[in-house]
Parts: structure tokens; C-alpha cells; sequence
């Protein structure tokens, strides 16, 4: 078995949660009152939703998550797509981004959890004053 990724979030609505996702990664394959389970394959990801929020404070709050393609090409693809099936995206003209030039764009769980559909075009050694403050969330 191909190693692959394994996220848990807990949200506040597991049903407009499933909603979002389902429209991002397809159906899900688990579906229970409490729980939901979608399995992507491209790109690989086991995303389980569980109700339970509770309110992030503090150090260790998750920053963002991403899914890295190939091509800037990949990058507006997979943009089309998306917004072809109801997601809202925020659109990030090519922008220097933490030591990196990148094409990207990002769109945000019904929970504020922010995602990045991106590729790097080239790395950069010097990291511009305060440029993530405008392509990372904050």
C-alpha cells in the first residue's frame, strides 16, 4: 500500500461539512449521523469530519492546509473545476510566497479551515518583506 495522507477536523455543522467537501473531493465513502469519511485519489487524501468544534486558542492552531500539483496549468484546471461545481474561491495573482514563487489559489471550509490548490514555479532565497501577510492566511 502508497503511503497517503490522513486528516481529522472536527466542525461545527457535519452537514453543510459534507456539503462543502462533497462538492471539493466527490462523495463521501463513509457516511454515518455523526461522521463522514471521504477518500480522494488525486490527490491521495483520507479526510474524516466529526462534529465537535470547539473554539482553536493558542499555539498549535492549524495554519492552513495544501494540495501541491505540478503546473500552473494543474493549478487553473483544478480551479475551473471547482468553481464549475459551487465552490467560491479566492484567486492570488502569481505572488512570492514564503521563499517560493507561486501560482495558486485558495478556497475555505463552512469552519474557516483555509486550503491552498498550488505549484511552486521556482524557489527564492530572500523572503520579501511581509509578503505572506497578502497569499497566507493569516
Amino acid at each position: 500500500m502508497t503511503p497517503s495522507v490522513h486528516i481529522s477536523l472536527h466542525v461545527q455543522d457535519l452537514g453543510r461539512s459534507v456539503d462543502f467537501y462533497r462538492r471539493f473531493l466527490g462523495e463521501p465513502a463513509k457516511l454515518k449521523e455523526d461522521y463522514a469519511k471521504f477518500v480522494s485519489r488525486d490527490p491521495e487524501i483520507h479526510l474524516a469530519l466529526e462534529p465537535g468544534l470547539v473554539p482553536a486558542t493558542g499555539a498549535g492552531r492549524l495554519s492552513h492546509l495544501g494540495i501541491r500539483v505540478a503546473t500552473p496549468e494543474e493549478v487553473e484546471r483544478r480551479r475551473k473545476d471547482l468553481v464549475g461545481r459551487g465552490v467560491e474561491v479566492e484567486e492570488v495573482p502569481r505572488a512570492e510566497c514564503c521563499y517560493a514563487l507561486q501560482e495558486k489559489f485558495w478556497l475555505t471550509d463552512p469552519d474557516g479551515n483555509r486550503w491552498e490548490i498550488y505549484t511552486v514555479i521556482e524557489d527564492v532565497e530572500q523572503r520579501e518583506p511581509l509578503a505572506c501577510s497578502s497569499c497566507c492566511p493569516q
